[in-house]
């Protein structure tokens, strides 16, 4: 894939944060502090910046259980913005949620649908006519999922939130009098959900325009993935292994290992890979143009199950009795290339990986990933760990740790003995915790892989009550924002310092292969 060469093959380093763990009422989103990050980053002479999924989530906040794989999640619309285009009044709001702290993704959510709410009933009265043609080119451009994603929402709205598979038999399972129906009785509203999508895109292209102009590239997250309570499912349940009556026979999940006696269970339905591929791959092509149209390379989650998957019967309340099942290969990539051309992507093979894997990302010429925190451990063949940073490989990606990790001062402060021991084989004596999580950084910048790349956390030098998600819980997660104020240049020329000691600095920017203008 050599599209990944010119991005991905050189020497360069970025920082991993969502745009919610940005300061702003209530929950970060796309506004003044979005383009605040950019430019520190690139006066930190950055070439990336590393999102999780941009789709709408629930109120647990998860970006890998979206309410669609394609949409974009209308928290991160900014009020600023939406002001700055004449949708809104731009005056102190009382009920605004604060500006930092953890993230309520309810309290959020609730009070951003009332702005959105706002901001298209002015828009149907007259304000800011000259968005009207750029949002029926916007719809007539992306009908192929806005119309089901818009008409998705308005039902569930009028279901009382609840899931496609509760809602009246007609319309879980799309009868054409009952979609026709809902069209004519839900206009305004699925007019109103294909407008804040409108909006999300328009803040979003202007975020990375101004990315791009400053010399950083967005890196994207394509889950394998989709949550069963999606618009992507309820429209094309003959590509996922469904019941009569919309439920998943067999759902996603990893058997049991060294962490866990019955593995985990996910819950996500499984792929058709046989209707898939009869169809082309049809699915996943509008999928991943849709992706590349919104940032500039694409980590591809859980990699491996494009091999092989763990499939658990839907009944089961465990992973434990599931048995391995073939993905589609190179097979589904090789079609999206002939179709889509080069794709710049990232291989996610964290976790027990087999030869079998391994050939199918080298085959596609994908980078993978390396996790620093995952190098040391007390056994025998402990040098030919592929997290040590002496056994990276050139086309690879470097972290301190993932959104799934705790971050490097909290994996300090609960390492054992042999841990830090391995470390400081690394990484030199950690004369102090204050420093460890720059020694740590170091490590990974100074590694042969040709990016780097560390969690915003780990810069700032937090500990764990700063980590961003703890796999196998549900509590507390993905809630983290940073406070305003804290990227001082201080800090970017420390890290402008290390990036530029590691021959990491960026070269001359200019645009990307997949750059688009504006709605």
């Amino acid at each position: 894939m050599t599209a990944a060469a010119d991005l991905l093959d050189r020497r360069s380093s970025g920082v991993l944060l969502h745009p919610t763990s940005l300061p702003g009422p209530g929950i970060g989103d796309l506004g003044a502090e979005a383009h605040r990050f950019v430019d520190w980053l690139a006066d930190a002479r950055q070439t990336f910046w590393q999102v999780l999924p941009l789709v709408p989530v629930g109120e647990g906040g998860s970006p890998y259980d979206g309410l669609s794989a394609i949409a974009g999640n209308p928290m991160l619309v900014s009020p600023d913005a939406l002001a700055e285009d004449g949708l809104l009044e731009k005056i102190e709001d009382p009920d605004a949620p604060p500006a930092d702290g953890k993230v309520d993704f309810r309290a959020a959510g609730r009070w951003k649908e009332l702005l959105l709410r706002r901001a298209y009933g002015a828009f149907r009265a007259g304000w800011a006519p000259a968005l009207a043609q750029a949002f029926t080119e916007f719809r007539r451009r992306h009908a192929a999922w806005v119309d089901d994603f818009a008409l998705f929402m308005a039902l569930r709205e009028e279901h009382g939130g609840a899931g496609w598979t509760q809602w009246e038999p007609a319309a879980r399972d799309r009868r054409a009098d009952a979609l026709e129906g809902a069209r004519e009785r839900l206009r305004d509203d699925v007019e109103r959900h294909a407008f804040v999508q409108f909006l999300f895109e328009r803040q979003w292209d202007a975020l990375r325009r101004h990315a791009n102009s400053r010399g950083v590239r967005i890196i994207g997250d394509v889950p394998i993935f989709v949550s069963h309570d999606s618009a992507d499912v309820w429209a094309n349940r003959e590509l996922f292994e469904l019941d009569a009556e919309g439920h998943p026979v067999v759902v996603s999940g990893v058997p049991p290992d060294y962490f866990s006696a019955t593995g985990q269970r996910w819950g996500n339905p499984l792929y058709r890979w046989d209707v898939m591929r009869s169809r082309g791959y049809a699915w996943w092509k509008e999928r991943f143009r849709r992706t590349l149209e919104l940032v500039d390379v694409a980590r591809i989650d859980h990699f491996r199950g494009f091999e092989s998957y763990w499939e658990v019967p839907g009944h089961e309340e465990t992973a434990l009795n599931g048995r391995w099942m073939p993905g589609p290969g190179a097979d589904l990539f090789r079609s999206l290339e002939a179709e889509l051309g080069p794709l710049p992507l990232i291989a996610e093979d964290l976790g027990i990986i087999t030869e079998e894997v391994e050939a199918l990302r080298d085959g596609l010429e994908l980078p993978g990933m390396r996790v620093l925190h995952f190098a040391f451990g007390d056994a025998e063949d402990a040098h030919l760990n592929p997290h040590l940073p002496a056994n990276h490989p050139p086309r690879s990606v470097a972290y301190t740790g993932t959104h799934d990790n705790d971050t490097s001062v909290g994996w300090h402060a609960a390492a054992g003995e042999v841990e830090r021991e391995g470390l400081e084989r690394v990484a030199g004596p950690v004369e102090s915790a204050d420093d460890v999580h720059w020694r740590m950084m170091e490590a990974v910048f100074r590694s042969p892989a040709a990016v780097a790349i560390v969690p915003l956390q780990d810069v700032l030098g937090l500990g764990s009550e700063a980590r961003m998600n703890t796999p196998g819980t549900v509590e507390g997660n993905w809630a983290w924002r940073f406070p305003a104020g804290a990227l001082t240049p201080e800090l970017g020329a420390r890290l402008r310092a290390l990036t530029r000691a590691a021959a990491r600095e960026p070269e001359v920017a200019g645009p990307t292969q997949h750059t688009r203008q504006a709605p």
